[in-house]
C-alpha cells in the first residue's frame, strides 16, 4: 500500500532584493517519490539539496515565502496540497509524524517529559489522561529508555542527547501513525548512540508496519537501515532504486560520486575530487542540473535528461545512465 506519494513537485521561493526587484528561487524542481507500508526510504544528498524542504512539503509545513507552483502530494491517496489547516492538523501527528533534529531544542523545555507525551494524545485523539499516562509510559518503554515511570517525572534538561532522542520517537508513534518522516534524526551524537537510536526505529516500523521516510547526508545510514534509496541533486530526485542495486551499481554521476566519497571507498581506490559548486537556484541553467560538476558532460547534456530505466525500479535521470559505472 502507498502511504506518501511526491509527484513532479516544485517549490519556489520570491525575494525582493536591494534594486526591489523579486527574484525567484526554484528549491525543489520535479521531485517524485513513493513511500510503501512496511518500508524505510532513505533520501539523501549533500546539503541545500532540498531534502528538508521536500519533508515540510509533505507536512504541510511550509509557509509564504515558499509556494508550490504545480505538482501533488498524497497520503494514503488523498491530495494534501491546498488541504485546509484544521483538515492538515487532523493527520499531521496523527496519521502522519516527523522525527527532527536536535531534539534537545524541540522538546519543551517547561514541561516535564510525561506531560508533552500525555498532551501529544489527547490533541489528536480523545484518551482519558489516565490512558494517555499509561500509553506514554508504554511508548517510553518501547523505545528501550530505562525506568519508564521515573522518565516520565524528567525535565528535558535533563536527559542525554541519545534518551531526547528516543523520547522524540515516542512521541511521533504515540498515537499509533502510519508514516514516520525522520529529518536527520542522530545528527549530533556520537556513532554509538547514532546506531541504538536507529536500531530502535527500525524495529518500530518493522513491529507496527509503518513507512518511514528517513532523510539523511549518511550513506552508511541509508546501507543498514533503508530498503530503497533516493538520491537528491538541486531539488530534483537523479536517482532512486533499492539499496543493494543502487549501491552495488549507481547509475548517475552524482550518486557514483557521493559513494566515491565514503571513507571505505576513499581507502580502496583514493581520494577523488568531484570539486563544484550546486547551481544557482535564482538562475537554473537549461537541461542537466549536474553537468558543470560532472566529468561526462558532453553537448546532450543541454537538454534536460529523462529518467531511464537500469534495472527492477532502479532508475536515474542521466543521458549516460548506467554507463559509467
Amino acid at each position: 500500500m502507498t502511504l506518501l506519494e511526491v509527484d513532479d513537485l516544485h517549490v519556489e521561493f520570491a525575494a525582493r532584493g536591494l534594486d526591489n526587484r523579486v527574484r525567484v528561487a526554484s528549491a525543489l524542481n520535479g521531485v517524485s517519490f513513493k513511500v510503501e507500508a512496511g518500508e524505510v526510504l532513505g533520501l539523501v544528498g549533500e546539503t541545500g539539496a532540498g531534502k528538508s524542504l521536500t519533508a515540510l512539503a509533505a507536512m504541510g509545513l511550509l509557509r509564504p515565502p515558499a509556494r508550490i507552483p504545480r505538482g501533488a502530494i498524497r497520503f494514503e491517496g488523498r491530495p494534501l496540497i491546498g488541504l485546509p489547516d484544521s483538515a492538515m492538523a487532523r493527520i499531521r501527528g496523527r496519521r502522519m509524524t516527523m522525527i527532527v533534529q536536535s531534539p534537545l531544542t524541540s522538546l519543551d523545555p517547561l514541561k516535564r517529559i510525561g506531560d508533552q507525551l500525555i498532551r501529544m494524545q489527547r490533541v489528536h485523539g480523545s484518551a482519558s489522561r489516565a490512558e494517555a499516562r499509561a500509553k506514554a509510559e508504554a511508548m517510553l518503554a518501547a523505545v528501550r529508555i530505562p525506568d519508564p515511570k521515573r522518565r516520565m517525572q524528567a525535565w528535558p534538561h535533563e536527559l542525554s542527547g541519545g534518551m531526547a532522542q528516543r523520547v522524540l520517537i515516542a512521541m511521533a508513534l504515540v498515537n499509533d501513525p502510519a508514516l514516520v518522516i525522520a529529518d536527520e534524526p542522530t545528527t549530533g551524537l556520537d556513532v554509538t548512540v547514532q546506531a541504538q537510536v536507529l536500531d530502535t526505529l527500525r524495529d518500530l516500523v518493522r513491529e507496527r508496519g509503518l513507512g518511514a521516510l528517513v532523510i539523511t547526508h549518511d550513506l552508511g545510514v541509508v546501507a543498514h537501515y533503508c530498503q530503497r534509496v533516493a538520491v537528491m541533486f538541486a531539488g530534483r530526485i537523479v536517482e532512486d532504486g533499492p539499496v543493494r542495486e543502487v549501491f552495488a551499481r549507481p547509475a548517475h554521476p552524482y550518486t557514483q560520486a557521493l559513494i566515491a566519497s565514503t571513507p571505505g571507498r576513499i581507502a580502496q581506490l583514493g581520494w577523488t575530487v568531484t570539486g563544484g559548486t550546486p547551481p544557482d537556484l535564482y538562475n537554473l541553467p537549461e537541461g542537466c542540473l549536474y553537468r558543470d560538476r560532472c566529468l561526462r558532460a558532453a553537448p546532450a547534456c543541454l537538454v534536460a535528461p529523462p529518467r531511464r530505466e537500469i534495472g527492477p525500479a532502479h532508475g536515474a535521470a542521466c543521458h549516460f545512465a548506467g554507463e559509467a559505472a
